[in-house]
């Protein structure tokens, strides 16, 4: 570290950034965040998040504390404008170990994650420091920063004091730093999609002390109404947000005018029993960046991606870039593996934001329908679609969502086979029972890094003393799961390994290993991301080592061959 003055530079202290942060901060990684705001905004963007991105959070160390102020398992729906239920989304099953449909309120969340940050001393946020220019080479990248009076979030043009521009040396920049971004916009990258003309008014409001203002607005509301198309969504700790689409005659000074804002919000509350803390009419964009990676210079969240607010997928997209571009950086700086693993960023990240992208696109135009008879059509199409066994089970359990997976041929790993293969797929993350009896989620027994597990036996049995070598050079932890009842028992020391090993009580593991075809003695190598690089028969190791040398070490592999050759 002494031609660096740190590892990673962070550009923006959003959600995104805040993730990256964290997760890097756990691997150990040397972080400055860079902020061009003086003051924390407190107030709400994102309102909603999801199992896949608690689960990042968990391996961030902070979910519990997260989860503790959402509202979660929460029903959402698709209402028409006289409120009569048109279809509902429930999904109370936990297949990653936290509950699918949460809602927060964004200061919660961010003051949560910058809460623990402090943690980590080899993290350090500076505030009011806006990037002005950046550099790079082959070993490192160069970052001049200088103090900035802020923008208010937008409001006002930023004041530089040029004086107190600095220059840090990293081995990595990441742009976190939003839709505006200028790590974006200094590399000259452009973003394509579609930008929407429909505009809408945000409303969010808080109850006043002592009065109950929401209690008959417990649920996620899509009002399918032709005449006003609204969303309304409850937020924790008596916070709760309204959205009502413009007409074209409506001007933004109007829709934002007091008495305005009253009308539209008297229709659900009384405007007497909140507080009005925002209101802002806004447009939105479908766009992504051409490209998300300039050498060492990589974009993040909103920099690369801008989603239609209408699943609430935006921060959780930016959080799931966090988590993917997080053990790349973490195995190259800490495992030596080769920095060109950083190309499958992109191509690993991009098709999923972009299904986020078009998922909620469709969403908006489902909602927005202004013409009464398509919209009348709509609404007996989407009673029908909810009726129907296989449709119906995806509408109501909310599965029409894009599934954790990479694309075929796209991600670091093995190959997935067109029948029943694992590979770069999300695991499942079941509650499991350790050997003293405690119950914990599974991804708190696997650490924060690459990890083996092995199917009723010890996984180091199916690889050769090179290969072991191999993994351990990556940091992995060797994990042993029993099948409910299956542990080793009978004879004085028997079952005694230095290994970690759980039973799979509930009996998901042992299911999703038979669905892998799996027999006991099978091996998975799980990602720090907790996505599956691969799986191995005893006697097919081999074939899962050398996707490893060739995708993550190949000096080590060049290393290896050399010393069995001699």
């Amino acid at each position: 570290m002494s031609e660096f003055d740190h590892e990673v530079v962070i550009v923006g202290l959003g959600p995104t950034g805040l993730t990256l942060a964290n997760l890097l901060g756990r691997h150990g990684i040397d972080v400055l965040v860079l902020e061009r705001e003086p003051d924390y905004y407190g107030l709400a963007r994102a309102v909603y998040t999801d199992d896949e991105c608690l689960r990042v959070f968990q391996n961030a160390g902070v979910a519990d504390e997260l989860a503790a102020d959402m509202n979660i398992d929460s029903t959402v729906q698709w209402v028409r404008g006289d409120g009569r239920i048109l279809a509902q989304f429930n999904q109370i099953e936990r297949p990653l170990g936290w509950p699918v449909s949460n809602f927060l309120y964004q200061p919660y969340l961010e003051n949560g994650l910058e809460r623990a940050l402090g943690r980590y001393p080899h993290v350090t946020v500076r505030r009011g420091r806006a990037v002005v220019g950046f550099d790079q080479d082959t070993a490192a990248v160069r970052v001049r920063h200088t103090a900035c009076s802020g923008t208010g979030y937008g409001t006002r043009d930023a004041r530089l004091e040029p004086d107190s521009t600095e220059t840090v040396r990293a081995k990595f920049l990441v742009g976190c730093d939003g839709g505006r971004s200028i790590v974006r916009t200094e590399l000259g990258i452009d973003m394509s999609g579609t930008s929407f003309p429909e505009r809408w008014l945000v409303v969010d409001l808080k109850a006043r002390d002592g009065v109950d203002a929401f209690r008959h607005l417990p649920y996620f509301d899509f009002v399918c109404d032709p005449e006003l198309p609204i969303v309304s969504c409850p937020q924790p700790d008596g916070h709760h947000r309204f959205e009502f689409m413009l007409r074209a005659d409506q001007t933004k000074e109007q829709m934002e005018d007091t008495d305005t804002v009253r009308r539209h919000i008297a229709r659900y509350v009384d405007p007497d029993e909140v507080e009005v803390l925002r209101k802002l009419v806004y447009t939105f964009n479908a766009v992504v960046a051409d490209r998300w990676r300039e050498r060492r210079i990589l974009l993040a969240g909103d920099a690369a991606h801008m989603t239609p607010q209408f699943i609430g997928q935006g921060m959780n997209s930016g959080v799931r870039d966090a988590d993917n571009l997080s053990w790349k950086l973490a195995a190259i700086l800490r495992h030596g593996v080769d920095p060109e693993i950083l190309d499958s960023y992109e191509r690993e990240r991009r098709p999923h934001a972009e299904a986020m992208i078009a998922l909620s696109v469709f969403n908006k135009n489902v909602v927005s329908l202004g013409n009464p008879m398509l919209a009348a059509a709509r609404d007996i199409g989407i009673r029908t679609a909810a009726r129907l066994p296989v449709l119906g089970e995806l509408i109501r359990t909310a599965k029409i969502k894009p599934a954790p997976r990479f694309r075929r041929g796209s991600y670091l790993g093995l190959p997935r086979p067109l029948i029943r293969g694992v590979q770069g797929r999300l695991a499942p993350q079941p509650e499991v029972r350790t050997y003293h009896g405690r119950h914990l989620r599974l991804d708190d027994a696997l650490g924060a890094g690459f990890a083996v597990l092995g199917y009723a036996a010890d996984p180091r049995q199916a690889f050769s003393a090179a290969d072991l070598e191999t993994l351990r050079a990556l940091g992995a932890r060797f994990v042993t799961v029993y099948p409910l009842g299956g542990r080793p028992q009978g004879k004085p020391g028997q079952g005694r390994e230095d290994i970690t090993d759980i039973e799979d009580h509930t009996g998901v593991l042992t299911r999703w290993f038979r669905r892998a075809r799996l027999r006991p003695g099978g091996v998975v190598l799980l990602r720090p991301d907790r996505y599956v690089f691969g799986t191995a028969m005893p006697g097919q190791a081999a074939t899962l080592i050398g996707a490893v040398n060739r995708q993550l070490r190949p000096e080590f592999a060049v290393a290896t061959r050399a010393q069995e050759t001699r």
